[in-house]
C-alpha cells in the first residue's frame, strides 16, 4: 500500500536517482528499527546443496556493491544475489542510461557493470549479518580484452568464494562490449573448464564447496541453447540462470525510449525468458537446477516460471513496478 502511494513520486524522478533514494530510505528505516521484517518461510527447498526458505530471490543488479543486504533481507526474499562485481571499480556507461517504459511495464538499461569493485563488495558482505543464501554475481571489467576475460572471472571467483553461497558467472549482459561472445562454443568451453578447475582448488583450500551457476541471455537460438547446455553438463556446472535482459524491442516498438540501446527487462521479456527455460529444462533433463528470471511482474508470472521448469525464481524489474508485496504474492503462488 505504501509503495503504491510512493511510486508516482519516485517515477517522477530520474530512475537512478529514485533507485538510490529508495535504497537509502529503506536502509535508514532498517537502521532505526522502522522496517518490519517480512520474512516469508514455507517448506524449505534444498537446491545445489543450499537451504532456501522460499523459492523467490532477488536478481543481481539492484544491489551491485552489497551495501543493502541486511535491509533487503527483511523484504521476504528466500535468497539474495548481489553484483555484478568486477575486479576493479568502474563507472559504467554514460548517463542517462536507465529508461522506464511504464506503458509496457518495462525498463531499458545500459548501466555497464557500474560498481565499486570486488574488494569493496567483500567488505560490505563482511559487515552484513545476513545468514541466508547469498549469491555473488561476477563479471569482467569493460577495458579487459575479451580474450583475457577469464582472468577477471578468476580474480573475482577467488575473492568472493568464501563469502558466497553460490557464484553467478555473468556472460550475458548486453551492456559490456563483446561480453556475449563468451557464450560461443570455444570461448565458453575454455571459460567453464578454467573456472571448474579453480573451483576444485578453492574447495580443497577452504573446505567449502561453493556452487557455480551461469547466467545466459534470452536472445539465443535453439542450437546455441543446445550447445550451451551440453557444455554446462560437460563441465558439471551447478546451475543456470535464465535469463538476462534482451536486445529485442518486441512489445515496446512504438513507445518512448524504445530506440535507446541497452537491455530490455520487465513484462515484454516474460514469455521470451519462459521459452528459454522450457528449452533448457527439456535438454538438461534434471542435470542441474534452473533459476528463472525475466519479466516476473505478478504471482502468476512466478508460477509460470516454475511450471516451465525453474527450481527457483528471481525478480527485479517487477519489484520496481509492484513493490515488496510482489515477493509475498509470488511465494504464496508457488508454495500453496
Amino acid at each position: 500500500m505504501l509503495y503504491s502511494l510512493l511510486r508516482p513520486l519516485l517515477f517522477n524522478l530520474n530512475p537512478e536517482t529514485a533507485h538510490s533514494l529508495t535504497l537509502g530510505a529503506l536502509k535508514n528505516a532498517h537502521r532505526f528499527g522502522l522496517l518490519a521484517n517480512h520474512t516469508v518461510t514455507c517448506q524449505h527447498r534444498n537446491i545445489m546443496g543450499l537451504n532456501f526458505p522460499n523459492s523467490i530471490g532477488l536478481a543481481a543488479g539492484l544491489d551491485k556493491n552489497g551495501e543493502h543486504i541486511n535491509t533487503l533481507a527483511t523484504l521476504g526474499f528466500g535468497f539474495i544475489e548481489i553484483g555484478t562485481t568486477t575486479p576493479r571499480p568502474q563507472t559504467g556507461n554514460q548517463r542517462p542510461r536507465v529508461f522506464r517504459i511504464p506503458q509496457a511495464g518495462a525498463i531499458i538499461n545500459r548501466l555497464g557493470f557500474n560498481n565499486h569493485g570486488v574488494d569493496e563488495l567483500i567488505i560490505n558482505v563482511k559487515r552484513s549479518n545476513y545468514k541466508g543464501v547469498l549469491g555473488i554475481n561476477i563479471g569482467k571489467n569493460a577495458d579487459t580484452p575479451i580474450e583475457n576475460a577469464v582472468d577477471d572471472y578468476l580474480i573475482c571467483l577467488r575473492k568472493v568464494y568464501c563469502y558466497a553461497s553460490y557464484v553467478a558467472i555473468n556472460i550475458s549482459s548486453p551492456n559490456t562490449l563483446n561480453l556475449r561472445q563468451l557464450q560461443d562454443n570455444k570461448a565458453l568451453d575454455y571459460l567453464l573448464d578454467t573456472l571448474k578447475i579453480e573451483q576444485k582448488k578453492l574447495s580443497d583450500q577452504h573446505g567449502k564447496y561453493t556452487p557455480l551457476v551461469v547466467k545466459i541471455a534470452p536472445d539465443l537460438e535453439t542450437l546455441q541453447i543446445q550447445t550451451i547446455s551440453n557444455l554446462l553438463i560437460k563441465h558439471r556446472i551447478d546451475g543456470v540462470i535464465a535469463t538476462n535482459s534482451t536486445l529485442s524491442r518486441t512489445g515496446v516498438e512504438n513507445l518512448p525510449y524504445a530506440k535507446e540501446t541497452g537491455g530490455l527487462s520487465g513484462a515484454p521479456l516474460t514469455q521470451r525468458a519462459n521459452k528459454i527455460i522450457r528449452q533448457l529444462y527439456g535438454i538438461l533433463q534434471g542435470a542441474m537446477p534452473i533459476i528463472g528470471v525475466g519479466g516476473v511482474m505478478s504471482a502468476i508470472d512466478a508460477k509460470e516460471k516454475m511450471d516451465a521448469g525453474a527450481s527457483l525464481v528471481q525478480i527485479y524489474t517487477g519489484l520496481i513496478y509492484r513493490g515488496p508485496s510482489l515477493i509475498r504474492e509470488a511465494v504464496q503462488a508457488i508454495h500453496t
